[in-house]
């Protein structure tokens, strides 16, 4: 029987309104592709991000495009010249991860030649308010081993602070979302690294980075949106620490791990990061933990509910995907 391809968006609503320096979410909208052989079938989920140009349509259209060299045996390598790296990608992508995997009744890892994921420290994320908001935040937040801060511009020490202040015991990773000048990144960097921050992500315009070349932070500097694939890299030289590898980024777990290998042979410390979707977004980017200093795949605590069968948080860590999710 040949394969069939199913496309589908839905709307998670988030347990309350999420801001980052480019707005406010309060429900986050993911496209999933299901292929199904007849007997087995594989799921990928797709998270479609404003700032790179796409759109829920778009991507959904994208993607049921490819239904017929679906169903005529498209495999995984074909897909990378087929589409370009992003969220439509992704979707396919780790759906035929997925449905690989229950063909040869094997998990995905195990596939891919990589070592058996564990359960990983995850951050878990603060959005940007208020200096009391952001405080009651990491108060609730404070038993966590690694929290994630989004930041923009303003009461940067005011903010850190009440967080610090809330969660002392927590170690702390900073995200700006390109909301910084460089001067505001010079004028920050040596006052946040003596709160103990560990990292900041993606300070300044990814099309302005210019002026990172040259600047010796005493906070690791790593590229978000200036990095989605393996051909990015050449260009972070001199500028960023360390790469944050997100699936929608890079167009599935195919060039995740490239990307993730290349990363870490250039020198490049590695972030494995999330857009904010369900356990199935996620499960893929798990077996990503054994290449990173940093995991990031909160997205789903974020969610007033997540997909049945999600993945296991506990005491800050996430641990990997049941087969019945994926891989």
């Amino acid at each position: 029987m040949k394969r069939s391809l199913e496309v589908n968006v839905e709307t998670w609503p988030l347990a309350r309104p999420f801001a980052i320096s480019r707005g406010v979410r309060t429900e986050a909208i993911v496209v999933v592709a299901k292929i199904t052989d007849g007997e087995f079938v594989g799921v990928g989920e797709c998270v479609p991000y404003p700032r790179y140009d796409e759109t829920v349509d778009g991507v959904t259209a994208e993607i049921e495009k490819l239904a017929s060299a679906i169903a005529d045996g498209l495999d995984r390598d074909a897909l990378q010249e087929t589409l370009p790296a992003g969220a439509a990608r992704n979707a396919l992508d780790n759906a035929l991860w997925d449905l690989e995997a229950k063909q040869r009744g094997q998990r995905a890892w195990k596939i891919a030649d990589i070592a058996v994921p564990t359960p990983y420290v995850t951050a878990e994320t603060i959005g940007i308010g208020s200096v009391d908001e952001m405080g009651a935040a990491a108060d609730r937040l404070k038993s966590a081993p690694l929290i994630k801060v989004k930041l923009d511009g303003e009461l940067v020490m005011e903010r850190m602070q009440a967080i610090h202040d809330n969660a002392p015991s927590a170690r702390l990773i900073i995200d700006p979302n390109e909301g910084w000048t460089i001067n505001q990144l010079k004028e920050f960097a040596p006052k946040l690294d003596r709160l103990g921050v560990e990292m900041i992500e993606q300070p300044v315009a990814a099309e302005g980075d210019d002026g990172l070349a040259g600047f010796i932070s005493p906070i690791p500097i790593c590229a978000d949106e200036a990095c989605h694939t393996s051909a990015d890299l050449t260009d972070l030289v001199g500028k960023y620490q360390m790469v944050n590898i997100k699936l929608d980024k890079t167009g599935g777990l195919t060039e995740a791990l490239a990307l993730a290998e290349a990363a870490t042979h250039a020198g490049f410390g590695i972030m494995i990061g999330c857009m904010i979707g369900t356990s199935l977004a996620m499960a893929p980017a798990v077996l990503l933990g054994g290449y990173a200093k940093f995991v990031d795949l909160d997205g789903p605590l974020l969610l007033k509910h997540d997909r049945k069968g999600g993945l296991r948080f506990e005491s800050g860590n996430v641990y990997p995907p049941e087969a019945d999710l994926w891989g």
